[in-house]
């Protein structure tokens, strides 16, 4: 963690019926990105290491491979012994044999062959490997039918690592073939930057858990399951805290718990309304936190700030469980892709034409739900609004696949007409 001295500072909470002092999409966003914190680097077994950057140049101290090896089943041979074998079969004594992993030293004589198995170290003298398939494939006198050139079929020592090489650098993210890479030159540990920790947590008295039935005025909890999935979608390790009563104090303790183990904390529940108030109150003097509308639809009322010791990025969402995503997605992912050490932490955006006609609340940044398509005859990018543009609609965003962003100062969009939209998590 960073180590900014703790503030005390209160924003009070604004009048959010007013629709006066909004601030813009992009200025909220980069006051987030600001507070992005990369995770301190750790060393883990390569085992762990997939999907996480490196956080050090992994130089070679050994080569790749480790010695001259055959390349194919066959027979290691001085390739001078073999040359005229295009022209007329050569004939050679077999004197041993040579299997993969074997540590014996052997010999080769000149006009001498030694089977090998791949993998296997050659026989001192020999720089060839006749494959099996250009033989008549016996055991004691083996007859070369096609030549092969000096260093034919043999994986050379340091062909593919040499020694004081990088094999894996600073920023790479681990994948399959690093750890294998890591592991070929010897390497168990490796340091990497971990995954940054995100606590989510839902705020309210009418929650119940999903195992258990809610009764009249009480609704399940979608809000931490949603954006806990959202967050690991975003490549943050996800502790999802779960239900908080409405008590002051106990919520309190929870967030002032959850920043001392997150490098970001949710709260969802806690922005606008009464509840707004009152969560603000509970956590106002553990930092500058400021509740505030912002110029977008879904997720106007949203609050921000740096809470902690160690300022910890720390986000108050709408409880309306579409306006958490949307504002998830515009304002907590590009954070937590920052704080991973991401080039670009937005998703992808492509120009695409709308299908049908589409409306957005005046003077605030539309993000609405669309499935984005292919005309298979121009290739051009169509988009199809979904639902309305009703915060509540859930089940039209779990059918989405783009955000359709729409400028504050447009209302209408006619069907034909070119916008931006966001890419979202594709489905498999």
């Amino acid at each position: 963690m960073n180590e900014l001295e703790p503030t005390t500072t209160v924003t009070a909470v604004p009048d959010l019926s007013s629709d006066e002092d909004f601030r813009p999409v992009a200025e909220q966003l980069n006051r987030a990105l600001a507070a992005a914190v990369r995770p301190n680097p750790v060393r883990v077994a390569i085992s762990e290491s997939q999907g996480l950057p490196c956080a050090e140049e992994v130089v070679a101290e050994q080569a790749l491979p480790g010695f001259d090896q055959a390349a194919v089943d066959g027979y290691a041979v001085r390739s001078v012994d073999v040359r005229t074998a295009g022209e007329e079969p050569v004939q050679l004594p077999v004197v041993g044999e040579i299997q993969a992993g074997s540590r014996q030293p052997r010999r080769l004589q000149p006009g001498q062959a030694v089977r090998v198995a791949t993998g296997s170290p050659l026989p001192t003298l020999a720089d060839a490997v006749v494959p099996t398939a250009f033989t008549d494939g016996h055991q004691a006198n083996v007859t070369v039918q096609r030549a092969v050139p000096s260093a034919g079929y043999v994986r050379r020592t340091g062909e593919d690592v040499q020694i004081g090489d990088v094999a894996v650098r600073a920023g790479d993210t681990i994948g399959s073939a690093q750890v294998g890479l890591l592991a070929a030159v010897g390497r168990s540990k490796v340091l990497v930057y971990p995954r940054p920790r995100v606590s989510v947590i839902s705020v309210g008295d009418e929650l119940v858990d999903v195992d258990r039935t809610p009764s009249v005025g009480q609704v399940y909890d979608v809000n931490s399951y949603a954006l806990a999935a959202a967050a690991r979608d975003a490549g943050a390790e996800v502790s999802r805290v779960g239900i908080v009563p409405l008590d002051p104090k106990r919520l309190h303790e929870t967030v002032e718990g959850r920043l001392l183990m997150s490098e970001v904390v949710v709260v969802v529940g806690g922005a606008g309304g009464t509840t707004g108030g009152e969560v603000h109150a509970a956590l106002s003097d553990l930092g500058d936190l400021d509740v505030r509308r912002i110029a977008m639809h879904p997720g106007s009322v949203q609050g921000f700030g740096r809470l902690g010791p160690d300022s910890v990025p720390t986000f108050l969402l709408p409880a309306n469980p579409m306006s958490a995503l949307v504002v998830f997605e515009v304002m907590i992912r590009p954070l937590i892709r920052a704080a991973r050490g991401t080039r670009n932490p937005h998703r992808r955006a492509v120009d695409a034409r709308l299908v049908s006609p589409v409306t957005s609340t005046p003077g605030r940044k539309g993000f609405l739900r669309g499935q984005l398509l292919r005309d298979e005859t121009n290739g051009e990018y169509l988009v199809q609004p979904l639902g309305t543009s009703g915060a509540h609609l859930l089940a039209s965003l779990a059918e989405a696949n783009c955000l359709i962003n729409v400028d504050e100062e447009l209302t209408e969009l006619p069907a034909g007409e070119q916008v931006k939209v966001t890419f979202l998590a594709q489905r498999a």
